[in-house]
């Protein structure tokens, strides 16, 4: 995959920032918000920070989670740019064969504006029952759902409407989100080796599942902020920008709030008459036109609000209308922060006595919500070799000690995962190994404390969509 930069890259100063303000943002938000994994600064077309925590990396994509919703915006608004609707057409034509068999007035009136908008007129988010249809008919799931407003009336956050946007780009199409955006979009910006998943039929999610690098997400960015202009071409309309960035639905009152500012055509507007793409746990694409500047972030962080108030608080105030003196000392000790980031290692002793003990013993457990099985770990001088059995399967996790073991496992549910895993030994009974799933926001932390035949096992993530407290395991050794 390329990893040539498409950006050119320039020091702070000459473009009216302070290398020490970017540094003193990176340090809070290491502070304050440790799980942020990537960020690149891009002011007046010029990229003037970037860094990423290790294992995390210029050439890996991230899941975005729902700033996906973001491009499959921009794919309607180059359908519309086609030709091939328009956003006052009604959703429901589109899917005839889909259409319950009582259609209410609410949802024949609904339309792609009001999908684009999150202003379907339901009470709640529709992903929900996606997920639940059993057939895998997410667009029949979705217009099965009681529709309590008047469309264009209220606000609810929908990752289902951008489902239906993505089934009909594909309807009218015949090509996939991804591949009808490919040419017209991807290709053009240089973003090679994109993925997104997909419903049980095939469709493209549309509203997550989208993964991409970081630079990939500022050059979007940066697209956007030149009214769809790419390296002197053209790629989005103009107005498709300007109606899309703009305040369509009112979704909110607090003058504090980045999710109470107005919401667009998926992209949220901000404080400061700023505007953003975002996902789950801190995945930013922050488009600052009064500025001039684009803000690209990935993260695993559960307080998004938190990395909002910091680029206002540490980055904004410090954008300086035109260049400032050059300061190759402050950009030095800028590019040795930026350079110097990496995710926490396990902490403690590399081995301890009980490795020995416990080292090849097969733990059983009694039925559990986890659905874990039997457990067990190989010591050696290198690290740890974890094997988990479940109804899923048996599955392995390489584990370093004193660093990083690169592998893949299908330990987390969410399938195979490239992961990153370091070990140690926090009290003499006690091993804690630091797991880093480095194309994603999850970096849980499992802890196996060992006592007589018993094995207590804790597998806590950093974030997580559910708020509920991580199962304690206990298994029983069989030999």
């Amino acid at each position: 995959m390329s990893t040539t930069p498409r950006l050119p890259r320039s020091a702070p100063e000459a473009h009216g920032i302070p290398s020490n303000a970017i540094r003193a943002f990176v340090e809070a938000a290491s502070a304050n918000t440790p799980h942020i994994h990537s960020l690149m600064l891009v002011r007046h077309g010029s990229v003037v920070a970037e860094g990423w925590r290790a294992p995390y990396a210029p050439e890996l994509p991230h899941v975005l989670f729902s700033l996906s919703k973001s491009f499959a915006s921009t794919a309607v608004g180059l359908a519309v740019a086609d030709g091939l609707l328009t956003v006052d057409d009604r959703v429901l034509p589109f899917f005839p064969e889909e259409a319950p068999a009582e259609v209410g007035e609410h949802l024949a009136a609904m339309r792609v504006r009001d999908l684009l908008s999150m202003a379907t007129g339901h009470d709640v988010d529709t992903t929900p029952a996606l997920w639940a249809a059993t057939d895998g008919n997410w667009a029949r799931a979705f217009l099965a759902q009681p529709v309590e407003h008047a469309p264009g009336t209220h606000f609810v956050y929908n990752s289902g409407a951008t489902y239906m946007l993505a089934a009909i780009i594909e309807r009218l199409t015949g090509q996939s989100l991804l591949a009808y955006l490919e040419p017209r979009l991807l290709a053009p910006l240089g973003i090679v080796g994109a993925t997104w998943e997909r419903c049980p039929r095939g469709v493209c999610i549309g509203g997550w599942g989208l993964s991409i690098r970081t630079e990939d997400i500022a050059c979007f960015g940066q697209m956007y902020l030149q009214q769809g202009v790419w390296q002197g071409r053209q790629l989005v309309p103009a107005a498709w920008v300007a109606e899309a960035t703009a305040k369509q639905v009112s979704n909110g009152s607090s003058p504090e709030s980045d999710w109470a500012q107005g919401y667009g055509y998926q992209f949220w507007r901000c404080r400061h008459e700023a505007y953003r793409g975002d996902g789950a746990f801190g995945q930013f694409c922050v488009v600052m036109p009064e500025q001039d500047a684009v803000l690209a972030i990935t993260s695993g962080v559960e307080d998004m609000q938190a990395v909002l108030n910091l680029v206002w608080a540490h980055l904004l105030p410090a954008m300086a209308d035109g260049p400032l003196p050059e300061d190759p000392a402050a950009e030095a000790e800028l590019r040795q922060t930026l350079g110097g980031l990496a995710m926490p290692l396990a902490e403690g002793a590399a081995s301890s006595p009980t490795a020995a003990r416990v080292s090849g013993r097969v733990y059983r457990f009694d039925a559990n919500e986890a659905g874990v099985e039997a457990l067990s770990v190989v010591f050696d001088e290198g690290g740890a070799a974890l094997t988990v059995r479940d109804a899923r399967g048996e599955h392995h996790l390489a584990i370093g000690a004193g660093g990083r073991r690169l592998g893949v496992t299908t330990l987390d549910k969410r399938g195979a995962l490239k992961v990153a895993a370091s070990g140690a030994w926090g009290n003499a009974d006690t091993y804690v190994a630091e797991l880093c799933y480095y194309e994603t926001p999850f970096c849980p932390t499992l802890t196996l404390h060992f006592a007589g035949d018993e094995v207590a096992a804790v597998y806590r993530q950093n974030v997580s969509f559910t708020l509920d407290a991580p199962e304690t395991l206990v298994g029983r050794s069989v030999r």
